[in-house]
C-alpha cells in the first residue's frame, strides 16, 4: 500500500524534480528503493515574508515498506495511504430518454458520468458553441453589442468559461479526483492534480470544453445549440417533454436541468409549472482592482518573483451589529474585470484570468450578503428583481453602452488623496458615486469591511485601487427544491443540478453536483431493471 509523506520543502527557485532525492535523503534511503513517486499536493507558505516556500506532499511506494514503517512510522509526516475506491459503473441498458439542459460544468459532467454507465442523452444549450460564443463575447466587450443568448452567462461551458477557471471547493467529495482526472484527460494542465489552488484559466478552459463536446458527440450524445428550454409538458404528473424555443417538443423520461444562475426566464417557467422554488441568500457588491505588483508585495514581501505565481488573497469580515458578512470572492490574480451582462440595459461585472495570469492587475469581487429580508417581496423570484434593479441602476450610472460605474477606493471611503479611476473593464467605465447603484446596507458593510481588510493586508487600502460595480451574479438567487431522490419537489422527472439550481457555487462543486444527479438517474434505471426481472 502506498505511503503519504508530508512537509517536503522546496524553495521558490527549486524544481519539483528535486523532491525524489530530497525524500531519499530525509529518510536515509537509496533512491533505487523507491518504486513509485509522485507529487500529490503543493501549496505556498508565505507566513515568513519574504522567505516564501513551497510545502509538498508526495505519494510513494518502496521496495520494503514494512522496514520503512518500522523505522519511521512514528513520524507525524508519514502515513499509510489508502487510495479512495474507484466507483463502479455497471453497464446499463435502458430505453429511457434523458435530456440535459445546459452545458456548464454540471451539465457536462452529468453527461460524462452517464456515459460511464453506457447511457446517452440529448443535450440542449441556449447559447452557441464555445468558439462562436467567444466571438460574440469579444464583440460585446469591444463594441457593446450584446447577444442575450450568447454571452458571458449563456453558451457552451457556462459562466465559468469566462472566469479564472478556479477549481477550489469547500466540498469534501470522493469524486473530486474523478473531476480533475477527467479535465486533465481533456487537456487541462496536469498540475491541477496537485496544486492546492488549482486553476485552468479562461484560455485553456475553452479548449477543454470543446474537447469534451467532441468526445460526447463521438460517444453518441446528441448536442443541440441555440435550443432554449421554454416550457415543460407533463405526462401522468411527471415531466414528459421539454418544449424548445416555444415550438418543438423533445420527449423525455428524465430531464437534468443545469441552467446556470442567470436563466431567469427558466425560473419563471418552473414557478408556473408547479416546481417548488425558494428564495436563496446570495451576495452583491463590486469588483476591486489593484496593481498585481502591490498585491505581491503585500502577500510575499516582494513585488515579483519569477518562480512564484501572482499572489492572491481571501478576506472576510462579519459585522457583529447587523450579522452581514463582507468578503472577497472569485479573486483573479493577473486578471481583468469584464462585462458579464445577459440582459439588455443591465450592467454586470465579473473577473477573468488567462492560464498565465499575466495581466498587471489583480481583481476580486468584494461582496456583502443579502437575503429575502432585503428583497422587499415574499415571492421566490424576488431576488431576481433585486439583482435586476441594481444592474439597471448601474447601466444608467455608467451612461449607457454597457459602461460600468466606477469609483476610486479612497473616494468611496470619503478619504483624501483619491487617485484617478483606472479599470481594465471593457467596454469601459464612467466615474460615478457607487451609492447611486448599491443599497445603503451594502455600501455601509463594504466601507467597514475594507477598513478591516486593510488591517489584515496592509496596503489594501490605497489610492491605486478602483471599485467597479455591480457584482450581482455571485450565486443563484433561487433554489429549485429537490427531494432525497434528487428530483424536483412538484415536478417529478426533473433533476435540478448545479449552481443554477441552488446546489453549488463554482466550477468544481457544480461538476460534482452534476455527477450526483447522473448517479441518481443510473440508480433509478438499475432499480427499474431489477424490478423488471
Amino acid at each position: 500500500m502506498p505511503l503519504l509523506v508530508r512537509n517536503l520543502i522546496l524553495a521558490p527557485n527549486q524544481g519539483d524534480e528535486l523532491l525524489r532525492g530530497m525524500f531519499a535523503r530525509r529518510f536515509s534511503l537509496d533512491e533505487r528503493e523507491i518504486v513509485d513517486f509522485r507529487l500529490v499536493r503543493k501549496s505556498i507558505d508565505a507566513r515568513r515574508k519574504p522567505r516564501i516556500k513551497f510545502v509538498c506532499t508526495v505519494e510513494c511506494s518502496l521496495l520494503n515498506e514494512a522496514a520503512f514503517l518500522a523505522r519511521h512510522g512514528h513520524d507525524p509526516d508519514v502515513a499509510v495511504h489508502a487510495p479512495p475506491e474507484q466507483p463502479a459503473f455497471p453497464s446499463l441498458e435502458s430505453s429511457q430518454r434523458i435530456v440535459i439542459v445546459g452545458m456548464g460544468p454540471a451539465g457536462l459532467f452529468a453527461a460524462l458520468r452517464l456515459a460511464e454507465y453506457g447511457l446517452v442523452a440529448t443535450i440542449i444549450e441556449r447559447g452557441r458553441p464555445v468558439e462562436e460564443r467567444s466571438r460574440d463575447v469579444q464583440a460585446f466587450w469591444s463594441q457593446g453589442a450584446l447577444d442575450p443568448e450568447s454571452n458571458v452567462q449563456f453558451g457552451e461551458g457556462g459562466a465559468g468559461t469566462f472566469s479564472d477557471g478556479k477549481l477550489t471547493t469547500r466540498v469534501n467529495d470522493p469524486n473530486i479526483r474523478y473531476v480533475l482526472d477527467k479535465l486533465i484527460g481533456f487537456g487541462a494542465p496536469p498540475e491541477i492534480g496537485y496544486l492546492a489552488k488549482p486553476h485552468i484559466g479562461t484560455d485553456r478552459l475553452r479548449l477543454v470544453v470543446a474537447s469534451i463536446r467532441r468526445w460526447l458527440l463521438s460517444a453518441g450524445f446528441d448536442i443541440r445549440f441555440r435550443n432554449r428550454l421554454t416550457d415543460l409538458t407533463l405526462s401522468g404528473g411527471s415531466v414528459g417533454a421539454a418544449v424548445i424555443n416555444g415550438a418543438d417538443e423533445l420527449p423525455c423520461d428524465a430531464l437534468i436541468l443545469a441552467p446556470g444562475n442567470s436563466a431567469r426566464d427558466t425560473y419563471e417557467m418552473l414557478l408556473r409549472r408547479g416546481a417548488l422554488l425558494q428564495p436563496k441568500p446570495f451576495a452583491v457588491g463590486v469588483r476591486v482592482e489593484h496593481p498585481q505588483q502591490l498585491v505581491n508585495r503585500i502577500q510575499y514581501g516582494a513585488g515579483h518573483h519569477p518562480a512564484l505565481p501572482p499572489a492572491d488573497y481571501a478576506l472576510a469580515w462579519n459585522d457583529p451589529r447587523t450579522g452581514r458578512s463582507a468578503y472577497s470572492f472569485c479573486m483573479c490574480p493577473g486578471g481583468v474585470v469584464v462585462a458579464g451582462s445577459s440582459e439588455t440595459e443591465g450592467v454586470v461585472t465579473n473577473g477573468m484570468s488567462a492560464y498565465l495570469r499575466n495581466s498587471p492587475y489583480a481583481n476580486s469581487a468584494l461582496v456583502v450578503t443579502v437575503g429575502p429580508e432585503d428583497f422587499g417581496d415574499p415571492s421566490p423570484l424576488a431576488g431576481i428583481g433585486f439583482q435586476r434593479s441594481l444592474e439597471r441602476r448601474a447601466f444608467e450610472a455608467g451612461g449607457g453602452e454597457y459602461r460600468a460605474p466606477a469609483q476610486n477606493l479612497l473616494a468611496f471611503l470619503g478619504m483624501k488623496g483619491a487617485g484617478p479611476v483606472s479599470s481594465s473593464y471593457c467596454p469601459g467605465v464612467r466615474e460615478a458615486e457607487l451609492d447611486r447603484v448599491l443599497p445603503t446596507p451594502v455600501t455601509d458593510a463594504l466601507r467597514e469591511g475594507v477598513r478591516h481588510f486593510d488591517r489584515k493586508m496592509r496596503g489594501f487600502l490605497t489610492a491605486e485601487a478602483t471599485l467597479t460595480a455591480p457584482e450581482t451574479r455571485t450565486s443563484a438567487p433561487v433554489r429549485i427544491v429537490r427531494g432525497e431522490n434528487l428530483q424536483s419537489v412538484g415536478l417529478p422527472g426533473l433533476y435540478p443540478a448545479g449552481e443554477g439550481a441552488g446546489y453549488a457555487g463554482g466550477i468544481m462543486s457544480a461538476a460534482l453536483d452534476g455527477i450526483r444527479v447522473a448517479d441518481a438517474i443510473a440508480r433509478s434505471i438499475s432499480a427499474d431493471t431489477r424490478r423488471a426481472l
